[in-house]
């Protein structure tokens, strides 16, 4: 094939779009089994970070913000949002390993449509990213966690959960596009994974310094802390439901756009 037939490759129709996304979406899932190790490192940091503080923080965290042996159920939401955090790096290092290593630029000589691409990344993601949260959710459970919510809470509380799933997802897309390395990818989304430690995932924010408490209460993922912990627990969402369900929203569009964005430059 030239150069010239090369980038006149045809262009799948828009009704293809579908069909093209379950082949990139199986493409994804298949690579996932095949290669486990990124995923069970990212399912890792959650599980540990659990472990962590029941079991060695616990009693003198629970003390201090006077939750006393339900400090469990204080810690959970924030460290579901943690999986979510930390399933980010697996999504950059993908999508930054196939524009790099020229599997993009293949994809792209063949009659398929570009967008799915980058949608069989997002929903393979948000597949593996809901197990994840799936199995520390059973792992908590097993440790104490005893919320009060009814299936509708329940519903309610992982709608969310997901919401913020596929924001983050798209979020990490975009980096791993903007990345010019897998190893430049992994760092470059770290930022996400230290958003929960400053925000309310393991003591509330009214016990931070000022300035801390300033940046942690108008971060992303306090609100949808705050909201998945009000529904998991059967207490009252407030205005901080609002502003869980506005962030995930704003951040699917603007990372949404710019991940085409950067696909259609750069792969």
């Amino acid at each position: 094939m030239t150069t010239t037939a090369l980038h006149a490759a045809p262009t799948a129709p828009a009704g293809h779009l579908f069909r093209d996304s379950a082949t990139m979406l199986r493409r994804q899932l298949k690579h996932a089994l095949r290669y486990p190790g990124l995923s069970l490192g990212t399912i890792a940091v959650p599980v540990i970070f659990l472990l962590l503080f029941v079991y060695v923080l616990g009693r003198p965290l629970a003390a201090g913000i006077g939750t006393g042996t339900d400090y469990i159920n204080y810690l959970a939401p924030g460290i579901l949002l943690m999986t979510v955090s930390a399933a980010s790096t697996a999504t950059a290092v993908s999508v930054c390993s196939d524009r790099t290593e020229g599997i993009v630029a293949r994809f792209r000589t063949m009659a398929i449509s570009r967008s799915s691409i980058l949608v069989g990344h997002v929903v393979g993601s948000i597949i593996q990213t809901m197990i994840s949260v799936g199995i520390v959710i059973g792992l908590a459970l097993l440790m104490g966690f005893r919320p009060n919510a009814g299936p509708a809470g329940w519903l309610a509380a992982l709608g969310l959960i997901t919401l913020l799933t596929v924001a983050v997802t798209w979020l990490a897309v975009a980096l791993g596009t903007l990345a010019k390395s897998p190893e430049g990818a992994s760092n470059i989304v770290t930022p996400l994974a230290l958003l929960p430690f400053i925000g309310s995932a393991f003591v509330p924010t009214d016990s931070m310094p000022v300035v801390v408490r300033a940046f942690a209460e108008h971060q992303p993922f306090t609100p949808v802390i705050e909201t998945i912990r009000a529904l998991l627990m059967d207490t009252p969402v407030g205005a901080e439901g609002i502003a869980a369900v506005a962030w995930c929203a704003g951040i699917t569009v603007a990372a949404g756009l710019w991940a085409n964005k950067l696909f259609n430059r750069r792969a």
